[in-house]
């Protein structure tokens, strides 16, 4: 008998135009053989909706849908209700597979509420969502389990108002050119790259419309590579290491999703044990935040 496995995407976060991108792509690659799918968009408002044909995500036109979808968080019921003009289904759910990107969905609030309905769901658990999430805390638990990061600095927003004070620490311990980023969005969202002052200064203005916190990073050059891990805590595996070539200055959110300005190597243009080194630190990073199902880092 075939399982029902619940899509999830769109969702309140920036993100919500690229969770509707990743969606199209998941819902093309599930087995239809093993799963019936049940699709649900999340709406920039927060409105959950019961999605009917796998068309209307492509096109956008599911946010059109007057039907409503609400996740039973009952542990007994394991089910979605969807609630219709003159009638009420209840659909047994045996999997979450939450296509969300940033807060509310990678962040681990609807893992949480996945755990409460007691529905297994795809990717990480709430600790690690939660963790991986937060730029400064992912910093401290790596550093922690003796993996280099770059040089940062977090800050909250009361700081802006000192920032005259605050630069020339930045400027000394950091140096200039900074990464300035949001700590708790993705996709390159609201990141800037300041040069100098005058720089920073409006890159942390970007950055705190995203978030209460931010992250400022020293710049690091080199070749920016990822790699899938799959597995679950110390048994996990890397796959092959890619290389990503911006033609931008940096991997800004249009190179990564709208103009196809980004070149990538598969596997990554580096020495055989420069891409080993690689894998290993990918895999004992997953391992120190305690990721679980896959990751990408």
């Amino acid at each position: 008998m075939k399982k029902t496995a619940a899509v999830i995407f769109g969702g309140q976060s920036s993100e919500h135009v690229v969770s509707c991108m990743s969606a199209v792509n998941v819902i093309s690659q599930i087995d239809r053989e093993k799963y019936n799918l049940l699709l649900i968009g999340i709406t920039e408002e927060g409105r959950w909706l019961y999605v009917d044909n796998e068309e209307a995500v492509a096109d956008g036109s599911w946010k059109e849908s007057g039907v409503c979808a609400h996740l039973s968080p009952d542990a007994v019921e394991k089910c979605v209700y969807i609630v219709k003009a003159d009638s009420v289904e209840k659909v047994p759910v045996d999997l979450a597979f939450p296509v969300l990107h940033g807060k509310w969905g990678e962040d681990g609030t609807i893992q949480g509420l996945f755990e409460m309905a007691g529905i297994p769901y795809v990717g990480c658990g709430v600790l690690a969502s939660s963790t991986c999430m937060d730029k400064d805390v992912t910093h401290i638990l790596l550093e922690a389990a003796g993996i280099r990061t770059a040089p940062y600095a977090a800050l909250v927003r009361p700081q802006l108002a000192r920032f005259d004070s605050l630069e020339p620490s930045l400027r000394e311990k950091l140096g200039y050119p900074m990464f300035v980023k949001p700590a708790n969005t993705g996709s390159s969202v609201g990141v800037g790259k300041a040069k100098d002052r005058a720089g920073l200064l409006a890159a942390l203005k970007e950055a705190f419309r995203y978030d209460r916190k931010v992250v400022v990073e020293k710049a690091i050059l080199g070749a920016e590579v990822e790699c899938a891990v799959l597995g679950n805590y110390t048994d996990a595996a890397a796959a092959v290491v890619g290389e990503i070539v911006p033609h931008h200055e940096f991997y800004d959110y249009e190179g990564k999703y709208l103009d196809d300005s980004t070149d990538l190597y598969i596997p990554a243009r580096l020495p055989e044990e420069t891409i080993q080194l690689v894998r290993r630190t990918a895999v004992k990073a997953f391992a120190a935040m305690e990721c679980t199902g896959l990751a990408r880092v």
